[in-house]
């Protein structure tokens, strides 16, 4: 009887660790990243009231071995396990707001020692850091330099407002569009684009282009700017073939000039088009519109805002229109997710049974991608928790019965005196 109270003891005990564990689930049903845990059981010990016996040697005994007689000592708990499933992702509209898809982990560090989340619900500190809202712990990435190139260091993701993408000088200039083959000699059509030198000055070049005589007639072209001395390359000639088209020679020489900013000389590379090609200058019998289709050069900018893409990459726009690179969200995986151990705050840090963080990033060493403006909610199941809860309870108080009967039991033999 003493053994049935015991076993029962050990039923309410253990029970109320899995309600524990139930009642946790649920309070966290809305709680970003969480990931829910289960119960599972195992038998006690067991004692054994008589061995078990094999069948004698003599095949003409008829007794046969005897099985083991043991009483079970009640049960404990087996294991704790966190359910790693993907969570629903809810859309935010926040940029600084990231869920993953997949089984790794965003990474994120106190300055001395790193943690790991699913919760990616992060916010710009005064610093311009990526932290997580919840206690300010720093995301973790790589940085690019002001090329946006990325770097290979694994370091705090900081987006400073007021960033600058540096000036970048013209390097070449693309015409586009018809000189009237109808022209008259002497004829001249202009056009004008802004360039800049190497420190973002804004520099005014003027083209123009004079009809000349000749079968077929040529163009000669005359390139000058206000802002500057030019050097070289600032005059040439323009042959096109009986159909309309550019052809050889094309002028090779690119205009140079010194600007009055005090910027290194500008070196610009003028493109009229390819050979027999209608994509640059073309001469036809229809009104002269050649212009300067564009020019690859433009000044300093600040940065304005930032993006984050699925596989991690975070993009500023600037104010001079340059798109660049600003760094890479890293991801960390585990051969054993479950071994983690919680730690709060919707974190976990590495424990023995986990293994190393294998670090990488989204499409690099991780096959997980990133959903910027969405969080991922809890995978809580609340059917399945309402499920256990019954069962919980039910064993609770099997068990809560045995302990009472077992009472009575022992009552009845304290009577046996009178």
């Amino acid at each position: 009887m003493m053994r049935s109270i015991f076993s029962g003891v050990s039923g309410l005990r253990n029970h109320q660790t899995r309600m524990d564990v139930i009642g946790n689930n649920i309070a966290n049903v809305n709680t970003v990243g969480f990931k829910a845990s289960r119960v599972t059981f195992k038998e006690g010990f067991a004692q054994i009231l008589q061995g078990a016996s094999r069948p004698p040697g003599d095949t003409a005994d008829v007794a046969g071995g005897t099985n083991p007689v043991q009483v079970g000592l009640g049960m404990n708990i087996g294991s704790i396990d966190l359910l790693f499933t993907q969570g629903s992702l809810e859309s935010t509209g926040v940029n600084t707001d990231l869920a993953i898809q997949g089984d790794s982990f965003f990474m994120v560090s106190d300055g001395t020692q790193q943690y790991f989340t699913r919760a990616g619900n992060f916010q710009l500190d005064a610093n311009g850091r990526l932290v997580a809202a919840t206690n300010g712990f720093v995301v973790q990435g790589r940085l690019a330099d002001d090329n946006g190139v990325l770097g290979d260091r694994i370091q705090d993701i900081v987006l400073p407002f007021g960033q600058k993408s540096p000036a970048r000088a013209t390097q070449e200039v693309t015409f586009a569009g018809n000189l009237n083959a109808e022209a008259e000699e002497g004829t001249v059509r202009e056009t004008t684009v802004t360039v800049y030198d190497r420190m973002g000055v804004a520099q005014r070049v003027t083209v123009s282009f004079e009809k000349q005589a000749g079968t077929p007639p040529t163009w000669n072209y005359t390139v000058d700017t206000p802002g500057g001395t030019v050097v070289s390359g600032a005059s040439g000639t323009l042959t096109f073939d009986g159909e309309g088209r550019l052809a050889d020679p094309l002028p090779t020489d690119p205009f140079i000039f010194t600007p009055d900013s005090g910027a290194d000389d500008v070196e610009v590379v003028l493109n009229f088009g390819q050979e027999g090609g209608l994509a640059g200058l073309t001469q036809f019998a229809a009104p002269s519109t050649a212009v300067v289709r564009e020019q690859d050069g433009f000044t300093m900018g600040d940065l304005q805002r930032f993006s984050i893409d699925s596989t991690g990459t975070v993009f500023g726009a600037f104010s001079n229109g340059v798109t660049l690179v600003l760094g890479q969200v890293a991801l960390a995986d585990f051969n054993n997710p479950a071994g983690l151990e919680r730690v709060g705050d919707n974190q976990y840090v590495v424990s023995p049974n986990s293994g190393q963080a294998v670090i990488g990033f989204a499409g690099e060493g991780s096959q997980s991608s990133i959903t910027a403006g969405a969080l991922e909610m809890s995978n809580v199941d609340l059917a399945q928790e309402f499920t256990n809860m019954i069962t919980t309870q039910r064993g609770f108080q099997s068990n809560a019965r045995v302990i009472s009967t077992s009472d009575e039991m022992l009552q009845e033999v304290v009577t046996l005196k009178r």
